[in-house]
């Protein structure tokens, strides 16, 4: 499982110019889930971004989690984050899970992040969608699961 988050003022996703979702101060996190994924990627990919202190305290320093801040995450669907691009021109997605498999674990991811306290929006999986988001620094990284490495 993989994830890029990005530490936003506020981020947005719309389906056919139609807002659907939309987050203040937060992460917008776009999630990749691989065909080998299990559970306890989704739990330890979750709790990974929830916790990471990525936000300033009153010192100006990366001390404090989402979880300290109250923020909000907005979590998107990406299958194009396992695509490999090593040979060729057109890449291959061969290591991204299918629909039947992602879905289930996206779902789980969202309700592994509620469960924690956090406010969540989300995208619709599998829609051609928009996403605007105001990137807070910026501070962009990437998280994997073990099975991701």
């Amino acid at each position: 499982m993989r994830a890029i988050l990005q530490r936003v003022t506020k981020g947005a996703v719309s389906i056919d110019e139609q807002i659907v979702s939309e987050i203040g101060r937060g992460l917008v996190l776009l999630l990749g889930i691989k065909k080998d994924d299990s559970l306890e990627d989704v739990k330890f990919v979750a709790n990974k971004c929830i916790n990471l202190r990525i936000f300033d305290d009153e010192n100006g320093n990366l001390n404090k989690s989402l979880l300290d801040i109250a923020g909000e995450m907005l979590i998107i669907s990406q299958f194009t984050l396992y695509g490999e691009t090593r040979k060729g021109r057109r890449p291959g997605f061969s290591d991204a899970a299918p629909p039947a498999i992602a879905e289930p674990f996206y779902e789980a991811f969202i309700e592994q992040v509620k469960s924690s306290g956090i406010q969540v929006a989300t995208g619709k999986f599998g829609a051609m969608m928009q996403v605007f988001i105001q990137n807070d620094g910026p501070v962009t990284l990437i998280v994997e699961s073990k099975n991701s490495i």
